[in-house]
């Protein structure tokens, strides 16, 4: 019979290396790096995004005991900001500038490189962060930290769907060793990892939020393919964020009923 160790201390260094790409989080030395590894560790993201709304929540839980709600969903953002090193949000913000400021392909991919922000990414980075924080400070208690756990695991599972689908349209980048196309055995780990936390406590609301998701999800990646013929790193940044933000308003709405 196989030992199975070799596969299951290959599964850790992806784990490991999913959380050293997406968090400020130092890992072992012994995981060192290889390209592959980026695209193996794609599955383990969502994961990763399960871990970055823990850290949300129990900041959140700690703050809340001695101040108001809305200081503690700030605080709890500002976690998971610097946890993150503001990855996703920088490519909301890049995006955004892009879009909102190229007219053609080129100009898009060219803007979108420049690590300088712009009025429209700024404005996206400010009206973001802001629905965020009252979204959330809008919640009762334990939905806005059933939410947070939700909305980073989840949005994460469909920002990597794009993998399945989409090209990468850059010759070389941060993103391109991730890139690869992801195999429908690894999504279904990732949408394993990240998707059953929607349907707790209401599986209506998870059915709900699984709908609009997939709508929203059709929607950008028709986008994308319409002005770049496929995807960047900063585009499944920039997914994310929208996918995040959709599970909280979804959410409130649903609870605000």
């Amino acid at each position: 019979m196989p030992d199975p160790t070799p596969r299951l201390l290959d599964e850790l260094r992806y784990f490991l290396t999913a959380l050293g790409y997406f968090t400020r989080v130092p890992v072992p030395r012994w995981v060192g790096f290889e390209r592959h590894y980026l695209n193996a560790a794609a599955r383990y993201f969502p994961l990763v995004g399960l871990m970055v709304g823990g850290v949300a929540a129990l900041v959140y839980l700690a703050a809340l005991r001695v101040l108001p709600a809305s200081v503690a969903v700030l605080l709890s953002m500002a976690a998971t900001l610097v946890l993150t090193g503001a990855f996703h949000e920088d490519g909301l913000a890049d995006c955004v500038d892009a879009f909102g400021g190229g007219y053609t392909r080129d100009d898009v991919l060219r803007i979108m490189h420049d690590s300088r922000i712009g009025a429209f990414g700024a404005i996206a980075l400010v009206v973001s962060l802001a629905l965020k924080w009252q979204t959330l400070a809008a919640l009762p208690l334990m939905h806005a930290v059933w939410l947070m756990l939700a909305a980073h695991a989840a949005s994460r599972t469909f920002a990597i769907s794009y993998l399945l689908t989409l090209d990468y349209v850059r010759a070389e980048g941060k993103a391109k060793p991730v890139a690869q196309r992801m195999s429908a055995t690894a999504f279904a780990l990732a949408a394993v990892c990240g998707l059953p936390w929607l349907f707790w406590p209401d599986w209506r609301l998870g059915c709900l939020t699984l709908a609009v998701l997939a709508a929203l999800r059709f929607l950008i990646g028709r986008y994308f393919v319409r002005r770049l013929g496929g995807y960047t790193g900063d585009c499944l940044g920039f997914a994310q964020q929208l996918f995040e933000l959709a599970i909280y308003l979804i959410g409130l709405g649903w609870i605000s009923s």
